[in-house]
């Protein structure tokens, strides 16, 4: 198995970075469907658990487009293979300090394109 195959790394940087400009942007629709349209498609939050693609549609819905904005540091993605990724990153709120926010994804290759198929985030002290 190849790790870090440089043309799957940069379409997994791409669907990353579609992402990350969705979630700032509150790009609802962009969001859906980066995530696995499925009941197993998992999101733990920072105040949720969500199981199921209905679940985290639903809070992405009714979630505020308020103070979505940060800065992101220290991001590693590694692809295992051609079909398969993980997205790591910390980030920073304006709105937060003294906060790290810490962001994990896991990405597959489905024929549609990269889906995140499970993602956790929390939120530490600095």
């Amino acid at each position: 198995m190849q790790i870090d195959d440089p043309e799957v790394k940069a379409e997994v940087e791409a669907a990353f970075r579609r992402y990350e400009a969705a979630l700032v942007g509150n790009d609802v629709a962009t969001l859906e469907a980066l995530f696995r349209d499925d009941a197993r498609t998992i999101r733990y939050g920072a105040g949720e658990n969500l199981y199921g693609m209905e679940a985290i549609r639903a809070f992405r819905r009714a979630r505020s487009p308020q103070g979505l904005a940060r800065d992101l540091e220290g991001t590693v993605i590694t692809t295992y293979g051609r079909d398969f990724a993980t997205a790591m990153t910390l980030f920073r709120r304006d709105g937060a300090p003294g906060r790290i926010g810490r962001q994990s994804q896991s990405w597959v290759r489905f024929p549609e394109g990269w889906r995140v198929v499970a993602a956790h985030v929390s939120v530490i002290e600095a």
